[in-house]
């Protein structure tokens, strides 16, 4: 009879603290010290940096374990980019999402040209195996070009403002950027990030699309799927 290990083996808190913290650093912007803060006001003594071990340690695993449960992406997808500094050099965060508002992948590049985009667009085609069948991005010339050059045949919607869904979702990231005093290299902007657009992402249920009812029952389900990838569904 094989059994499966348990993740959480060899910690002195229990599961429901683990995923409590990670959860709270992940879904709102708070820093790991706030983060501290709210669990030493409900009697639970743990530092900091143990809270940043947790979230390096188990946040991967449940951002995976988010992405391999949610059904298939739809075929229109939003792409864009936003800069970002990291040591006073300017980079470009890349972002690709669905028409569902799911996040596809990000990617953190040093440049915004042809080479860049046909990175991107690589990356997620080897990652969803399919390709799109329209894609919606600002005017960037880079996007056109890396789709000619890749020879995708799908159709390409170029405006200021078709790819504000995408862009909205730039403002966690402002956010967090701030409250982390900017990222420290690319490896660590691009670790946390694509974390965070994953668990921050599967909680925000865009409420105004759906009627009280059904963001209850959309909210429960959020919930009940996050106990299930923290693994306090099977402890429960």
């Amino acid at each position: 009879m094989s059994t499966t290990s348990n993740p959480y083996r060899g910690f002195r808190f229990p599961a429901e603290i683990i995923s409590e913290a990670v959860w709270l650093y992940h879904c709102f912007s708070l820093s790991l010290r706030e983060v501290e803060l709210m669990l030493a006001a409900r009697g639970i003594e743990v530092s900091y940096e143990t809270i940043r071990e947790w979230g390096l340690r188990f946040g991967r695993d449940f951002a995976n374990t988010l992405k391999r449960r949610r059904p298939k992406p739809g075929d229109k997808w939003f792409l864009d980019e936003v800069f970002i500094r990291i040591r006073g050099k300017q980079h470009y965060l890349w972002r690709a999402i669905d028409q569902n508002g799911v996040v596809l992948d990000i990617l953190v590049q040093s440049r915004r040209n042809t080479k860049a985009a046909k990175r991107f667009f690589r990356k997620l085609l080897k990652e969803l195996r399919y390709a799109p069948r329209v894609l919606v991005t600002d005017k960037l010339k880079s996007y056109d070009a890396a789709k000619r050059e890749m020879k995708l045949g799908s159709e390409h919607r170029q405006c200021r403002y078709l790819n504000n869904r995408c862009e909205v979702l730039h403002q966690p990231t402002r956010q967090r950027e701030r409250q982390m005093k900017r990222f420290k290299s690319v490896r660590h902007a691009q670790r946390f990030l694509s974390i965070h657009s994953r668990i921050h992402t599967h909680f925000q249920l865009r409420r105004h699309l759906i009627s009280a009812s059904e963001y209850r029952v959309a909210r429960a389900r959020a919930f009940t799927a996050w106990r299930e990838v923290t693994g306090l569904a099977q402890a429960s």
